[in-house]
C-alpha cells in the first residue's frame, strides 16, 4: 500500500495556513459576502483560503491536479487534491463557530478518484481530524498530539444517535417520509450540520448521519476519516465513497438499516 504520510503532513501545513486566514476574518464587521449562481453564499474568506491552499499546492505538488469549490478544476493526472475552503459558510458569515476547511488528496482508481488523505480543520471550535489510507483516523491539535478515532459499537437503531444538516432536500427526492420514520425510530436526533456529524460518527459520539445533496468537496475528506475510524461512508444508493451526490455515514453496524429508511418512496 502506498505511503501517504508526506501528503498528510502537507495537508496539515495547508490547514494551518487556511486556519490563520479564515480566523483572521471570522466575525469581521466588514466581511464581504456574495451570492453564487446556485444561491449559496460565498465570502471573501472562502476565496482567499482556497487561493492560499492552491498557491501552496502549486509549489509543493506541481504535478497534482486541484479541485476546489470556488475555482473548479486545475490540472490533470492520477492525483487530485479536493478543497472546500469553508464548509459551513452560512455559519461562518453569521458568527456561528461550526465551520471547517476540508482538504483531501484523491487518487485515481476503480470508480474514479478515491480519497486517500483527509484533514478537517475547525479552528473556531479548536478541533481538527485527519486520516490517511491504511493509517487510521485521529483527532488532536497536531500530528504528535493526537487521539485515535474509533466508531461506536451501537448495533440497534433504537439506541442510535442520528445527525443531519436540515430538512431541506429530503422531500424533493421522495425521501422525507423515510427520513421522518428514521428520526422517530432513533434514540436521539440532532441537526448539527455540515462536516461535524461525520466527525462525530468517526469519534463514536453519534452513530449515523446523512445528507440528501452534497458535492465532492463536501465529502472527500469526511469519507476517508469515517472509513479509517472503522465506519462506512456511501451515497444513499449504497455506492461506497463520496461520488453519489449525497452521503450516508455510520459505524458500519447500522449502515444497511440507515440506507433502508432513506430510499425514495413513490
Amino acid at each position: 500500500m502506498p505511503d501517504y504520510h508526506d501528503d498528510l503532513r502537507l495537508a496539515h501545513v495547508l490547514a494551518d495556513a487556511a486556519d490563520a486566514a479564515t480566523m483572521d476574518r471570522f466575525k469581521a464587521l466588514d466581511l464581504k459576502v456574495e451570492t453564487k449562481p446556485d444561491m449559496t453564499p460565498v465570502s471573501e474568506a472562502d476565496k482567499a483560503a482556497e487561493e492560499l491552499i492552491r498557491g501552496q499546492l502549486q509549489r509543493a505538488r506541481p504535478r497534482d491536479a486541484i479541485l476546489g469549490e470556488e475555482y473548479g478544476v486545475e490540472g490533470t493526472g492520477p492525483r487530485r487534491w479536493v478543497i472546500d475552503p469553508i464548509d459551513g459558510t452560512k455559519n461562518y458569515v453569521r458568527g456561528v463557530p461550526v465551520w471547517a476547511t476540508l482538504i483531501s488528496l484523491t487518487v485515481q482508481g476503480e470508480g474514479g478518484y478515491q480519497p486517500v488523505v483527509g484533514v478537517v480543520s475547525a479552528p473556531a471550535l479548536g478541533r481538527r481530524w485527519w486520516a490517511a489510507q491504511g493509517g487510521g483516523a485521529y483527532t488532536g491539535r497536531s500530528l504528535t498530539s493526537a487521539t485515535r478515532l474509533r466508531v461506536s459499537q451501537v448495533s440497534s437503531i433504537d439506541d442510535a444517535s442520528f445527525a443531519y444538516s436540515s430538512l431541506s432536500g429530503w422531500e424533493e427526492q421522495g425521501r422525507l417520509d423515510g427520513f421522518l420514520d428514521l428520526t422517530r425510530a432513533c434514540w436521539r436526533t440532532r441537526g448539527y450540520g455540515d462536516f461535524w456529524p461525520y466527525m462525530m460518527v468517526a469519534e463514536g459520539s453519534i452513530d449515523i448521519c446523512a445528507e440528501p445533496e452534497l458535492s465532492l468537496w463536501d465529502m472527500a475528506a469526511n469519507a476517508i476519516i469515517v472509513q479509517e475510524a472503522g465506519g462506512s461512508f456511501t451515497g444513499l444508493d449504497g455506492r461506497p465513497g463520496p461520488h453519489s451526490g449525497n452521503g450516508a455515514a455510520s459505524n458500519g453496524l447500522l449502515h444497511g438499516e440507515l440506507l433502508g429508511y432513506l430510499q425514495p418512496r413513490s
